[in-house]
């Protein structure tokens, strides 16, 4: 908001808070857990509309509804974004979904015809958020609980990770997969391509998203 950021949280939080940002604070009433519904906006992403469902549509755009409820992700961020537009430009074929949050880009893929859509994340209540909203939207997500930096990863022909740098960075020499569109770290950053290529790139608000195809 203004170039700063509207956060929740305790007095515990408010110290580490105030370790790295300048911070002004006032108490609030009770319910504070949800009060960043207020600040939850749809957004469009080419033929798409992301927004909660206490939201009207944009007239013409393809709706997903994504109520994040404790989950991470309601699709406005940058990185969410630029990996959807990527996303948008290659063919429908199996795809994988490592660290799905919400499952905003999962639900996205079967939209667009990707099948069948796996979509994994370490955090139990990120997956129950996922079937909830794909239920919602009328699709079918196949979600499951998984480290996807430990445990065994379906083969599919793309994958989508919006996940850290350090987090792409561990995964692309264990994901089986041929393409992948990366994101969730800066347009600064550069990430270690072990056996990937970039093919192209996309950046917004400082934030960057990558198509990247495994090495022949």
């Amino acid at each position: 908001m203004d170039g700063g950021f509207a956060v929740y949280t305790d007095a515990d939080g408010e110290r580490v808070l105030r370790e790295h940002f300048e911070v002004e604070s006032r108490a609030i009433a009770g319910g504070w857990e949800d009060g960043w519904r207020e600040f939850h906006r749809g957004v469009a992403i080419g033929r798409f509309w992301v927004g909660p469902p206490w939201q009207e549509p944009t007239a013409g755009a393809e709706a997903i509804v994504i109520d994040p409820g404790r989950a991470f992700g309601t699709g406005a961020h940058a990185t969410t974004r630029l990996t959807l537009e990527l996303l948008q430009e290659l063919r429908p074929a199996s795809l994988l979904d490592v660290g799905c949050g919400s499952g905003v880009l999962a639900i996205a893929a079967v939209k667009l015809g990707f099948t069948p859509v796996i979509a994994v994340d370490i955090d139990e209540t990120a997956v129950e958020v996922t079937l909830a909203n794909a239920q919602v939207n009328g699709v079918q997500v196949d979600a499951r609980r998984c480290d996807a930096l430990r445990d065994a990863l379906p083969e599919t022909e793309v994958a989508v990770a919006n996940v850290a740098l350090d987090v792409v960075e561990q995964l692309l020499p264990r994901l089986p997969a041929r393409r992948l569109v990366a994101s969730g770290y800066l347009e600064r950053d550069e990430p270690q391509l072990d056996g990937w290529h970039r093919i192209d790139r996309r950046t917004a608000d400082g934030w960057a998203a990558d198509l990247l195809l495994r090495g022949l």
